[in-house]
């Protein structure tokens, strides 16, 4: 029997596993089916209004792979419509299930929950029985299957991104063996042309490099041949000529014959279109019917008794060069333009210098190019980061092996943020290790998720313990008897605290799931305005605390740059100031002001004041063995100010009456847009 718990075989099936997603997902359906008591379990795939059934295990006929359905007779029609996932034990008398859907499988027992890839449903993961069930599901279970679902739509994200990663590849290798398989052999074309601007010579390499007949040129207007955008230069430049004076180096589009490509071969439809994507002149491209090649031209006047009687010259193809500049050009914005940050390090040099960093890496740090170059990476380290990984990366440098840590730096303003570190070295012909390339990704949401993960288990744990033991001793009491005068009235309170108890866990469960859903929202900053913010906030409550006072104060000009989510911190720490005000007419101030390039809002009460404890962990950023916050409302609040690059002070007022929380977000004024200002989430803890 195997002694992990469903949970660990289920996270086992997906993380580090070299199995197709196929058979990660089947085992997945396994583990659920157990977990669940259900002996039939199945993935879908929904497209057009139509419910495929991709893997399956159990014995119904209509539910095996392959197996098609129109949606509307499939009970996951309603499960895609609901936002959680779907349970229902007596199918046949529930609302939630379709009566052609019913008739269709006759499922009675049904547990289900949409399957998302990249943002969109793409079908679900399900477990069913034909025979009703005696009890609901349980929060934990549907939660199971929850999670199933939301790792079987990573997986299918992941092979997804697998087979574009080789499609891409194979569309490279493509090209490559397209480009390699040019032969660039062609020779200069001579040429005379006479004052009347016609070809009175044209040597045969013409018909290598533009496919026409020397012959035929020969008495043509040589204009005719140039590609209308530079029609313009070319008889200005032999306009120039005729005047006397050369000309070198002038580069001009000439018009191929019909079935040549430029470059004597070199079809510019792929060049053009790379060179169309970067916003720039494709190489080659005339305006004319056909291809055109682009010569460089060296032109010098024909004389005859000291007058100028025509013009002769070389045209040197240069198609090629132009298309690798272009080439090379493009390849360089895609490096610059790239989300991460790239880095090439002199490894012959002490210390590994910088000697190229792109603007990537310009963007994910806030220095500039010029403060990189010629430091090491060292200088975006500080407090936070480990030093075991730190020596990690040193290993890897001077065994001159490709290495891999993730620690946090800092940039160019102090902010602190996750990185993804990978070094990989570059040998030179002989062998030797001259660059270590680098590149850093922002893993800071992946790691602030997984910090709250383990915050939200600790927490819930550490506070259900201590329920647990209340509930405990309660019990105690009532089995022995109650003890003193009144016992009625004693069971009577025991049983208010033991209800108190469960509300408060419930309570617990619920801000853990909100604040597992704010995690999992993309992040979606926006302009906000602060006086509509504040009284917005501040109007809420109203009718819970009517003899409340929440005044508003904006002593700013300027907005904030941040997620909506800022509205539901916000009311988070009125509400908490509201609740635990023992007076009858709590007092609340919400006021906004500017600090240089932030913009702080306070919230101060007139309470009993924050928890000495409780100040302490939030001011620290972390909980530890001796010190636990109560709840996770002031965790929200710190999630959803540092999910914007901000940050969250809570503590006593100056006078000790009351409590003051600070929120300091990113400001942003009228001019500026929120591309601009947006600043990237900084980490959880510190």
């Amino acid at each position: 029997m195997d002694s992990r718990s469903h949970r660990e075989q289920l996270y086992e099936a997906f993380s580090g596993s070299d199995a197709a997603v196929e058979d990660q997902i089947a085992t997945g359906i396994e583990v659920a089916t157990s977990r669940l008591g259900l002996p039939i379990g199945f993935l879908t795939e929904i497209s057009d209004g139509t419910q495929r059934i991709v893997q399956a295990t159990g014995d119904h006929e209509l539910i095996q792979a392959g197996k098609r359905c129109p949606l509307d007779d499939a009970y996951c029609r309603r499960t895609i419509e609901t936002e959680g996932p779907l349970a229902v034990e007596h199918a046949s008398a529930s609302a939630e299930v379709a009566e052609r859907a019913f008739e269709t499988f006759g499922l009675e027992t049904y547990v289900g929950a949409n399957v998302h890839v990249d943002g969109e449903v793409s079908g679900t993961v399900c477990f069913a029985d034909t025979d009703e069930r005696a009890e609901p599901f349980a929060e934990a279970e549907t939660m199971f299957v929850e999670l199933l679902a939301r790792l079987a739509g990573e997986a299918l994200e992941r092979r997804e991104r697998a087979r574009e990663r080789r499609r891409r590849t194979e569309q490279l290798r493509t090209e490559k063996r397209r480009f390699e398989g040019i032969a660039e052999a062609s020779t200069d074309i001579i040429f005379r042309v006479d004052r009347d601007g016609a070809f009175s010579y044209v040597s045969a390499a013409v018909e290598r490099v533009l496919g026409h007949d020397p012959e035929t040129l020969v008495g043509a207007p040589f204009v005719e041949f140039v590609a209308d955008d530079d029609a313009g230069d070319a008889m200005a430049a032999y306009g120039t000529v005729l005047d006397g004076d050369p000309v070198e180096a002038v580069e001009m589009d000439f018009r191929a014959a019909d079935g040549v490509s430029a470059d004597g071969g070199v079809a510019t439809d792929v060049t053009g279109s790379l060179a169309a994507s970067a916003g720039e002149k494709a190489v080659g491209a005339g305006n004319g019917d056909g291809h055109t090649v682009t010569l460089e031209v060296n032109a010098t006047p024909i004389t005859d008794d000291g007058e100028v009687v025509g013009v002769q010259g070389i045209g040197r193809d240069v198609t090629a060069r132009k298309e690798r500049t272009a080439e090379l050009r493009l390849k360089n914005r895609a490096i610059d333009e790239a989300d991460i940050g790239i880095t090439i390090a002199d490894a012959t040099r002490p210390n590994n210098p910088i000697a190229y960093a792109n603007e990537g890496f310009e963007r994910l740090t806030g220095y500039d190019r010029s403060t990189i170059v010629g430091r090491n990476c060292r200088f975006l380290q500080g407090p936070a980061t480990d030093a075991d990984a730190v020596a990690d990366l040193r290993a890897g440098v001077d065994a001159a092996a490709p290495t891999t840590v993730e620690l946090v730096n800092y940039r160019a303003d102090g902010t602190p943020f996750w990185s993804q570190v990978r070094i990989s070295p570059v040998t030179n012909e002989d062998g030797d290790v001259t660059r270590f390339l680098g590149f850093q990704t922002d893993v800071t949401e992946r790691k602030r998720t997984a910090q709250l993960v383990r915050l939200l288990n600790r927490v819930f744990r550490h506070n259900l313990r201590n329920e647990m033991t209340t509930l405990g001793g309660l019990g105690n009491h009532l089995a022995d008897g109650g003890s003193g005068d009144g016992d009625a009235d004693t069971s009577a309170a025991v049983g208010e605290r033991v209800a108190a108890a469960a509300e408060r866990v419930t309570d617990l469960s619920e801000r853990a799931r909100e604040l597992e859903r704010y995690a999992r929202r993309d992040r979606k900053p926006a302009r906000l305005d602060l006086a509509a913010l504040l009284d917005s906030v501040a109007g809420r409550f109203g009718d819970e605390f009517p003899a409340a006072t929440v005044e508003t104060r904006v002593e700013t000009d300027r907005g904030v740059c941040a997620g909506p989510e800022v509205k539901r911190a916000l009311a988070e720490l009125v509400e908490n100031a509201l609740k635990h005000h023992a007076g009858e007419a709590p007092q609340v101030a919400l006021a906004a002001e500017d600090d240089g390039g932030w913009v702080e809002i306070t919230v101060t009460d007139d309470g009993p004041g924050i928890d000495e404890m409780e100040a302490a962990v939030i001011a620290a950023g972390e909980e530890t063995a001796l010190e636990h916050s109560s709840g996770l409302g002031l965790w929200l609040v710190n999630w959803i100010a540092t999910r914007y690059g901000g940050s969250c002070q809570i503590g006593a007022r100056p006078d000790g009456a009351g409590t003051v929380a600070t929120l300091r977000l990113p400001a942003i004024v009228a001019d500026e847009s929120v591309h601009e200002v947006a600043r990237r989430p900084t980490v959880l803890f510190r």
